[in-house]
Protein backbone atom coordinates (compact mmCIF):
# COMPACT_ATOMS: atom_id res chain seq x y z
CA UNK A 1 0.00 0.00 0.00
CA UNK A 2 2.55 2.42 1.17
CA UNK A 3 5.52 3.67 -1.23
CA UNK A 4 8.88 3.33 -0.49
CA UNK A 5 8.56 7.45 0.10
CA UNK A 6 6.00 7.13 2.33
CA UNK A 7 7.35 4.53 4.79
CA UNK A 8 10.55 7.13 4.85
CA UNK A 9 8.16 9.74 5.93
CA UNK A 10 6.43 7.77 8.43
CA UNK A 11 9.92 6.80 9.71
CA UNK A 12 11.48 10.02 9.73
CA UNK A 13 8.46 12.50 10.35
CA UNK A 14 6.46 9.90 12.84
CA UNK A 15 3.11 10.00 11.05
CA UNK A 16 1.95 10.05 7.49
CA UNK A 17 -1.42 11.43 6.01
CA UNK A 18 -3.76 9.35 3.72
CA UNK A 19 -6.26 11.57 1.90
CA UNK A 20 -9.71 9.34 0.75
CA UNK A 21 -8.82 5.99 2.68
CA UNK A 22 -12.53 6.08 3.36
CA UNK A 23 -14.99 6.66 1.21
CA UNK A 24 -17.91 8.72 2.02
CA UNK A 25 -20.73 6.49 2.21
CA UNK A 26 -18.33 4.69 4.98
CA UNK A 27 -18.12 8.20 6.90
CA UNK A 28 -21.38 8.53 6.91
CA UNK A 29 -22.71 5.77 7.56
CA UNK A 30 -20.01 5.44 11.03
CA UNK A 31 -21.46 9.18 11.71
CA UNK A 32 -25.02 8.09 11.99
CA UNK A 33 -24.49 5.45 13.82
CA UNK A 34 -22.41 7.67 16.58
CA UNK A 35 -25.19 10.01 16.95
CA UNK A 36 -27.43 7.31 17.57
CA UNK A 37 -25.66 6.23 20.31
CA UNK A 38 -24.78 9.85 21.25
CA UNK A 39 -29.09 10.42 20.81
CA UNK A 40 -29.68 7.02 23.11
CA UNK A 41 -27.30 7.83 25.79
CA UNK A 42 -28.87 8.16 29.46
CA UNK A 43 -28.45 11.56 30.34
CA UNK A 44 -30.27 11.32 34.37
CA UNK A 45 -28.44 7.95 34.80
CA UNK A 46 -24.88 9.46 33.65
CA UNK A 47 -23.37 12.93 33.39
CA UNK A 48 -19.76 12.13 33.17
CA UNK A 49 -17.67 14.64 31.88
CA UNK A 50 -14.16 13.77 29.58
CA UNK A 51 -11.05 16.11 30.43
CA UNK A 52 -6.99 16.02 29.79
CA UNK A 53 -6.92 19.12 32.06
CA UNK A 54 -3.64 18.25 34.51
CA UNK A 55 -4.53 19.88 37.34
CA UNK A 56 -8.08 18.67 38.05
CA UNK A 57 -7.73 16.19 41.39
CA UNK A 58 -8.18 12.49 41.34
CA UNK A 59 -11.99 11.48 40.25
CA UNK A 60 -14.98 10.65 42.85
CA UNK A 61 -15.44 7.28 42.98
CA UNK A 62 -18.21 6.73 40.63
CA UNK A 63 -16.86 9.15 37.81
CA UNK A 64 -13.99 6.88 37.93
CA UNK A 65 -15.89 3.29 38.29
CA UNK A 66 -17.51 4.60 34.89
CA UNK A 67 -14.12 5.01 33.28
CA UNK A 68 -12.59 2.13 34.04
CA UNK A 69 -15.97 0.07 32.89
CA UNK A 70 -15.78 1.61 28.98
CA UNK A 71 -12.44 0.31 28.58
CA UNK A 72 -14.40 -3.14 27.74
CA UNK A 73 -17.66 -1.40 27.18
CA UNK A 74 -19.01 1.80 25.33
CA UNK A 75 -19.51 4.51 27.42
CA UNK A 76 -20.41 8.27 26.51
CA UNK A 77 -18.73 11.20 28.33
CA UNK A 78 -19.76 14.60 27.93
CA UNK A 79 -17.62 17.94 27.05
CA UNK A 80 -16.52 19.84 29.75
CA UNK A 81 -18.45 22.87 29.11
CA UNK A 82 -21.48 20.81 28.22
CA UNK A 83 -23.66 22.18 31.75
CA UNK A 84 -24.35 25.49 33.16
CA UNK A 85 -23.68 26.48 36.80
CA UNK A 86 -27.20 24.60 37.65
CA UNK A 87 -26.44 21.33 36.27
CA UNK A 88 -28.29 21.71 33.14
CA UNK A 89 -27.03 21.34 29.45
CA UNK A 90 -26.44 24.51 27.71
CA UNK A 91 -26.81 22.57 24.18
CA UNK A 92 -28.78 19.47 22.76
CA UNK A 93 -27.96 16.49 24.08
CA UNK A 94 -26.27 15.21 20.96
CA UNK A 95 -24.37 18.52 20.95
CA UNK A 96 -22.58 18.05 24.06
CA UNK A 97 -21.32 14.43 24.08
CA UNK A 98 -17.49 14.90 24.09
CA UNK A 99 -16.64 11.39 22.88
CA UNK A 100 -18.02 7.42 23.00
CA UNK A 101 -15.61 4.91 23.48
CA UNK A 102 -13.74 2.35 23.81
CA UNK A 103 -14.61 -0.98 22.41
CA UNK A 104 -16.63 0.07 19.85
CA UNK A 105 -14.55 -1.78 17.48
CA UNK A 106 -15.57 -5.17 18.84
CA UNK A 107 -18.90 -4.37 20.46
CA UNK A 108 -21.02 -2.57 17.75
CA UNK A 109 -21.00 -4.37 14.05
CA UNK A 110 -21.33 -0.46 12.41
CA UNK A 111 -17.78 0.59 14.22
CA UNK A 112 -16.75 -3.41 13.66
CA UNK A 113 -17.14 -3.24 10.12
CA UNK A 114 -15.35 -0.19 9.88
CA UNK A 115 -12.36 -0.86 12.03
CA UNK A 116 -11.18 -4.10 9.70
CA UNK A 117 -10.40 -5.34 7.49
CA UNK A 118 -7.29 -6.36 4.46
CA UNK A 119 -6.70 -2.67 3.41
CA UNK A 120 -5.92 -1.75 7.58
CA UNK A 121 -4.09 -4.68 8.05
CA UNK A 122 -1.80 -4.28 4.93
CA UNK A 123 -0.92 -0.38 6.07
CA UNK A 124 -0.17 -1.56 9.72
CA UNK A 125 2.31 -4.43 7.94
CA UNK A 126 3.82 -1.27 5.96
CA UNK A 127 4.60 0.85 9.24
CA UNK A 128 5.79 -2.47 11.32
CA UNK A 129 2.96 -4.08 12.97
CA UNK A 130 2.93 -7.71 12.33
CA UNK A 131 0.48 -8.93 14.69
CA UNK A 132 -1.81 -6.04 14.95
CA UNK A 133 -4.05 -5.65 18.63
CA UNK A 134 -7.01 -2.92 18.69
CA UNK A 135 -6.82 -1.60 22.63
CA UNK A 136 -9.04 1.08 21.80
CA UNK A 137 -11.51 2.91 19.80
CA UNK A 138 -12.62 6.36 20.56
CA UNK A 139 -15.27 8.85 18.59
CA UNK A 140 -14.41 12.28 19.29
CA UNK A 141 -17.28 14.89 18.68
CA UNK A 142 -15.54 18.03 19.53
CA UNK A 143 -18.61 19.75 19.55
CA UNK A 144 -19.13 23.74 18.11
CA UNK A 145 -18.72 26.10 20.37
CA UNK A 146 -17.85 23.80 23.52
CA UNK A 147 -15.61 21.33 21.94
CA UNK A 148 -12.71 21.21 24.26
CA UNK A 149 -8.71 20.87 23.88
CA UNK A 150 -6.82 17.68 24.42
CA UNK A 151 -3.66 18.58 25.88
CA UNK A 152 0.00 17.41 24.36
CA UNK A 153 0.46 13.90 24.81
CA UNK A 154 2.00 10.81 23.58
CA UNK A 155 -0.41 8.04 22.82
CA UNK A 156 2.40 5.20 24.10
CA UNK A 157 1.72 6.90 27.65
CA UNK A 158 -1.70 4.94 27.62
CA UNK A 159 -0.98 1.59 25.71
CA UNK A 160 3.35 1.05 26.70
CA UNK A 161 4.65 -1.85 25.01
CA UNK A 162 7.82 -3.40 25.02
CA UNK A 163 9.27 -2.31 22.98
CA UNK A 164 7.71 0.25 21.66
CA UNK A 165 4.81 -0.51 18.88
CA UNK A 166 2.14 1.61 19.88
CA UNK A 167 0.41 3.08 16.24
CA UNK A 168 -2.66 5.50 15.78
CA UNK A 169 -4.79 5.64 13.45
CA UNK A 170 -6.85 8.85 13.10
CA UNK A 171 -9.45 9.20 10.63
CA UNK A 172 -11.50 12.41 9.84
CA UNK A 173 -14.82 12.10 10.30
CA UNK A 174 -15.50 15.70 9.23
CA UNK A 175 -13.21 17.98 7.86
CA UNK A 176 -10.79 19.17 9.82
CA UNK A 177 -9.31 22.81 10.17
CA UNK A 178 -7.99 25.27 12.57
CA UNK A 179 -11.15 26.47 13.27
CA UNK A 180 -12.77 23.81 14.14
CA UNK A 181 -10.04 22.27 16.28
CA UNK A 182 -7.44 20.08 13.76
CA UNK A 183 -4.55 18.33 15.12
CA UNK A 184 -1.18 19.47 15.71
CA UNK A 185 1.85 17.45 15.79
CA UNK A 186 5.59 17.67 15.89
CA UNK A 187 7.63 16.16 13.12
CA UNK A 188 9.99 14.00 14.30
CA UNK A 189 9.19 14.28 17.95
CA UNK A 190 8.62 10.90 18.02
CA UNK A 191 11.95 10.26 18.60
CA UNK A 192 12.02 12.45 21.79
CA UNK A 193 11.74 10.75 25.00
CA UNK A 194 8.54 9.50 26.88
CA UNK A 195 7.23 12.23 29.07
CA UNK A 196 4.52 10.52 30.90
CA UNK A 197 2.49 7.20 31.20
CA UNK A 198 -0.97 6.33 31.98
CA UNK A 199 -1.03 3.80 34.49
CA UNK A 200 -4.21 1.87 36.39
CA UNK A 201 -3.49 0.45 39.84
CA UNK A 202 -6.53 -1.78 41.04
CA UNK A 203 -9.37 1.16 40.97
CA UNK A 204 -7.06 4.20 40.26
CA UNK A 205 -5.32 5.72 37.74
CA UNK A 206 -2.46 8.23 37.42
CA UNK A 207 -0.15 9.76 35.57
CA UNK A 208 3.49 9.39 36.62
CA UNK A 209 6.01 11.91 35.04
CA UNK A 210 8.88 10.24 33.35
CA UNK A 211 11.05 13.29 31.53
CA UNK A 212 10.89 16.56 32.18
CA UNK A 213 11.57 17.50 28.07
CA UNK A 214 9.19 20.30 27.55
CA UNK A 215 6.37 19.70 25.33
CA UNK A 216 6.56 21.00 21.80
CA UNK A 217 4.81 24.93 20.85
CA UNK A 218 3.67 26.28 17.70
CA UNK A 219 7.33 27.15 16.52
CA UNK A 220 8.05 22.85 16.29
CA UNK A 221 4.56 22.25 15.68
CA UNK A 222 2.44 22.25 12.90
CA UNK A 223 -1.49 21.64 12.44
CA UNK A 224 -2.31 19.03 10.11
CA UNK A 225 -6.11 19.92 8.31
CA UNK A 226 -6.93 17.48 6.02
CA UNK A 227 -10.88 16.56 4.69
CA UNK A 228 -13.36 14.07 5.49
CA UNK A 229 -12.33 10.71 4.86
CA UNK A 230 -8.48 11.19 5.38
CA UNK A 231 -6.86 8.62 7.66
CA UNK A 232 -3.58 10.01 9.67
CA UNK A 233 -1.39 7.26 11.04
CA UNK A 234 1.15 7.86 13.36
CA UNK A 235 3.92 6.36 15.98
CA UNK A 236 2.41 6.05 19.72
CA UNK A 237 5.52 8.70 20.34
CA UNK A 238 4.39 11.51 18.33
CA UNK A 239 3.40 14.51 20.33
CA UNK A 240 0.25 15.81 19.35
CA UNK A 241 -2.66 18.03 20.99
CA UNK A 242 -5.67 19.70 19.38
CA UNK A 243 -7.01 23.49 20.21
CA UNK A 244 -10.95 23.51 21.54
CA UNK A 245 -12.96 24.22 18.79
CA UNK A 246 -14.60 27.50 19.18
CA UNK A 247 -16.46 27.45 15.55
CA UNK A 248 -20.17 26.80 14.49
CA UNK A 249 -18.54 23.40 12.62
CA UNK A 250 -18.32 20.33 14.44
CA UNK A 251 -14.79 17.73 14.08
CA UNK A 252 -15.89 14.84 14.23
CA UNK A 253 -12.98 11.99 14.02
CA UNK A 254 -12.38 8.34 15.21
CA UNK A 255 -9.40 6.90 16.25
CA UNK A 256 -7.70 2.96 16.97
CA UNK A 257 -4.95 2.69 19.43
CA UNK A 258 -3.14 -0.20 17.90
CA UNK A 259 -0.07 -2.72 19.18
CA UNK A 260 2.19 -5.65 18.06
CA UNK A 261 1.44 -8.75 19.35
CA UNK A 262 4.98 -9.74 19.41
CA UNK A 263 5.68 -6.83 21.81
CA UNK A 264 5.03 -7.02 25.67
CA UNK A 265 2.04 -5.02 26.87
CA UNK A 266 2.19 -3.91 29.80
CA UNK A 267 0.15 -4.80 33.29
CA UNK A 268 0.12 -1.67 34.51
CA UNK A 269 -1.77 0.13 31.11
CA UNK A 270 -5.23 0.81 32.29
CA UNK A 271 -6.63 -1.56 29.55
CA UNK A 272 -6.82 -5.05 29.97
CA UNK A 273 -8.54 -7.65 27.81
CA UNK A 274 -9.46 -11.33 30.03
CA UNK A 275 -9.52 -14.46 28.00
CA UNK A 276 -13.64 -14.22 27.51
CA UNK A 277 -12.90 -11.19 25.76
CA UNK A 278 -9.61 -11.38 23.74
CA UNK A 279 -8.44 -8.53 22.19
CA UNK A 280 -8.14 -8.94 18.55
CA UNK A 281 -5.93 -7.55 15.05
CA UNK A 282 -7.25 -5.80 12.03
CA UNK A 283 -8.62 -9.34 10.71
Amino acid sequence: MLTADQKRCFEDEGYIILPDFKSASEISTLKTRANAIAAAHDFTANKEVFSTDRQRGPQEDRVQDYFLKSANEIKCFFEEKAFDADGNLVQPLEQSINKIGHAMHDLDPVFSKFSHGDKLAELAADVGLNQTQIWQSMYIFKQPRIGGQVDWHQDTGFFYTTPQSVTTFWFAIDDATLENGCIWVEPGGHKSPLRQRFIRDGRQTKLLDLDNMPWPDKSSAIPVEVKAGTLICFNGMLPHYSAPNTSDKARHAYTLHVTDAACEYALENWIQRSKDFPVRGFV
